[in-house]
Order: structure tokens, then C-alpha cells, then sequence
């Protein structure tokens, strides 16, 4: 029986004892893998950044101030954050393929999140990516624009000024929780010590949550930015159709403000659509922009107003308003921000009306 009982006291000694020896077998062969041996991560042939340890490249470039956007803070459900690996990186993961087109996976553009640096890897980004920063702003403003869209205006603390083009988007960091989420810039890119960002009400979201419920004036944030390829070509002379839906007047906003600075140079017809006479917001601010200027045309639509609305504007789907609104677009521009499935919806429409594919430019809200 003393016998059976001091088996029993050493048995979860020797367990122990087992993990603990596994644990430093492990470590080993990370060590003689290579894992603790400094790696180097060039970028665009010209950036060397010395990498000790494995992590992702999304967060050794964090850690190196090269803010790549990441809206789902590196899980792999966005997709955004693509750069293109020349040397090294290892395999395509299973996760990644469905955010990568054939010419994407030709040209071995990866997922930053899910590409491990444990290897020499040199990657290729825009050169505005090596612009983008980390600030530290202050709330200064919070408007309800609807019963489900606010309006927060962010004070740049440090650094203190933002250069960004009309269109961009900027990425918020929610305090305490790992959730980062990207908003398009709604303010005047003129104005580089703020930026007001339009932020909608996302059932369970916890971004969208934290910003309704918890934000309050004066709180400190983090906000990293500019980042899009969706901005205004600002070299172009050709007549503009803006078409977007909820929070996706934000960048056509900043794009108008920018427009009204230079006189509206450009013919310009900006289609909003919403679901009911509630659902629309800066309805007056557009209303006058358009009195002040001829070649401004504001075309809201809703397409199941109630009858208390009284509503005396354009009624349907926004993609049979615009159908029924525009000629032909073989010589326009198009910017475009909603849903994928409006977006989608709103280029076959544009199609039919001639626009060049090359003068098409978007941002999907997902």
C-alpha cells in the first residue's frame, strides 16, 4: 500500500518533468531551424529591417512603424492586408485564397497577417503605405446624423497633422479590445489638425458598438492613417458620378468639399440612396452646395418611403435612379462607396452607359 502510494505522489512529478523536457526539445530545434536567428525584411529594394524571433510580417512591420491596413487586426477576414512577396515568405495558406484574385496568386501577392518571417523575405508595397502613422488623437465632436449614424471628429494629438487625399480612409483602434476597423475620412482634406470619420450603428458589431455606446468627448484613441487607392484624381478634367449609400456619403463629402475649394471645376452628379426620408443625413448641406453651384446635381433616392415621408424625390433601387438619370459616361469618372453588393450592382449599370473600366473607382464596405 506505501508502495502504491509514493507511485502515485511521483507520478505528476514525472509528468511535469516529461513537459518540461519537451518544451526544451522544442525550443531547440525552433533555435536550429533558424527561428532565434536574425532574419532580414527588405522592402521595395531599398528598407532593410533586422528581424530577430518569428512573428507576422503585418506586426513586425507594426512594430517598425509601417502600418499596412489590417480591418480585422490580423485574422485574416478582411483582406486587406496585401503586399507582394519577392523573395521568401513561404506557402499560400489555405486562408488567404479566397481574398486573392489569379493575377494577385500570379503575382504572389500574400496576406501580411499570415505570412511568418522566419526565413530572408523581401516584400513590395505603395510607397504611400511608408507615409501612413500612428496617432494619438482626442475626441472633440460626436454628432448623430441619423438614429443609427454618428458623426466623431478626432483631434490629432501626436503627431499633430494629417496630409491625406480626398477619399482616403483612416483606421481606428478600439481601447482594450484587439479590434481595429477602418472609416473612410468624411472631412475637408484641407483642414490636417482633425478628421471626422461617419460611423454607423453595425448590429453586434464591437467597433461600431464601442463608437454608439461607450465614446465619449475627450476620450484619447489611436488612429492610424491615410490609406486607400480610392481617392480623387485630382489631374482629371471629366465630369464626376458619385453614387453611395449610408455611411459611404463620407469620402464623396471630403471629395466635395474638396472640389467646392477649387470652384467645382467639374460637372459633377452625386446619387445617395437610402431606405427611408430617416435614413438621409446632410440632405441641406448638399441642397445648398448645389444652389452655390449649377454644375452640382444632389439626386437622393429612397426606395421604400413611408407615407409619412411625403417624399417628392426619386423612388426605386439607386441603381434605377442612376439608369434613369445618365446618358452617356464613355468620357466620366465614377466614385462609388457601399455595400459590395451595390457596388457590384452600380458598375453594370455605369457599363451600360459606356463608362471606362479604368475611370471606375470604388470602396465596398463589408
Amino acid at each position: 500500500m506505501n508502495l502504491f502510494l509514493a507511485v502515485n505522489i511521483y507520478i505528476p512529478i514525472i509528468i511535469v518533468g516529461l513537459l518540461m523536457t519537451i518544451t526544451v526539445l522544442l525550443i531547440l530545434a525552433g533555435m536550429l531551424l533558424g527561428g532565434n536567428k536574425e532574419k532580414t525584411l527588405t522592402i521595395n529594394n531599398d528598407k532593410v529591417i533586422h528581424v530577430k524571433g518569428e512573428d507576422s510580417l503585418l506586426n513586425i512591420l507594426s512594430n517598425n512603424k509601417i502600418f499596412i491596413p489590417s480591418a480585422c487586426g490580423g485574422k485574416a477576414t478582411c483582406g486587406f492586408c496585401k503586399v507582394q512577396v519577392l523573395e521568401g515568405g513561404g506557402e499560400v495558406k489555405p486562408m488567404e485564397l479566397p481574398f486573392l484574385s489569379p493575377q494577385e496568386k500570379k503575382d504572389n501577392v500574400r496576406l501580411s497577417c499570415q505570412v511568418k518571417v522566419n526565413e530572408d523575405i523581401k516584400i513590395s508595397i505603395p510607397e504611400s503605405l511608408l507615409y501612413a502613422k500612428e496617432y494619438t488623437c482626442e475626441v472633440t465632436n460626436i454628432d448623430d446624423l441619423t438614429y443609427d449614424i454618428k458623426l466623431v471628429r478626432f483631434k490629432f494629438i501626436n503627431p499633430q497633422t494629417m496630409e491625406f487625399k480626398p477619399g482616403q480612409y483612416a483606421q481606428l483602434k478600439v481601447p482594450g479590445i484587439d479590434i481595429i476597423r477602418a472609416y473612410s475620412i468624411a472631412s475637408n482634406p484641407k483642414i490636417t489638425h482633425e478628421i471626422e470619420l461617419i460611423i454607423r450603428m453595425v448590429p453586434k458589431g464591437k467597433a461600431t458598438t464601442f463608437v454608439h455606446r461607450a465614446l465619449e468627448l475627450g476620450d484619447k484613441v489611436i488612429v492610424t492613417g491615410p490609406y486607400g487607392s480610392f481617392y480623387l484624381r485630382e489631374d482629371s478634367n471629366r465630369d464626376i458620378v458619385c453614387i453611395a449609400g449610408g455611411s459611404g456619403k463620407a469620402p464623396i463629402r471630403s471629395i466635395l468639399y474638396f472640389l467646392k475649394d477649387q470652384g467645382m471645376p467639374r460637372k459633377v452628379k452625386y446619387f445617395f440612396g437610402a431606405r427611408s426620408k430617416r435614413d438621409l443625413y446632410y440632405t441641406d448641406e448638399f441642397v445648398e452646395l448645389a444652389k452655390e453651384f449649377p454644375n452640382f446635381e444632389y439626386i437622393p433616392a429612397l426606395s421604400d418611403p413611408l407615407p409619412e415621408d411625403n417624399w417628392e424625390g426619386d423612388i426605386g433601387l439607386i441603381t434605377d435612379v442612376v439608369d434613369r438619370h445618365c446618358g452617356d459616361l464613355s468620357d466620366s469618372e465614377a466614385y462609388l462607396c457601399g455595400s459590395p453588393g451595390m457596388i457590384n450592382a452600380c458598375i453594370k449599370v455605369l457599363n451600360k452607359h459606356d463608362i471606362k473600366e479604368s475611370n471606375v473607382f470604388y470602396d465596398k464596405f463589408s
